[in-house]
């Protein structure tokens, strides 16, 4: 097991985007969250950030 861990941009129902990480590359996001629309995985919290800030502009998610 490694301790590196993987950033995700995960849509909430609300259309905010959530900043999530997790220990292991996901296939698919975790299993509450698999009706939502995601983004990742990304080696780190700022390229996950800066892709949420991306999807904001493209009108993908609401700024909070």
């Amino acid at each position: 097991m490694s301790d590196k861990q993987f950033w995700y941009v995960i849509k909430q129902e609300d259309g905010n985007c959530e900043v999530a990480d997790f220990e292991q590359p996901q296939t698919n996001t975790p299993k509450q969250e698999s009706s939502r629309q995601h983004w990742g995985s990304f080696a780190s919290e700022q390229e996950a950030i800066a892709k949420k800030i991306g999807l904001i502009r493209a009108g993908k998610c609401k700024p909070q």
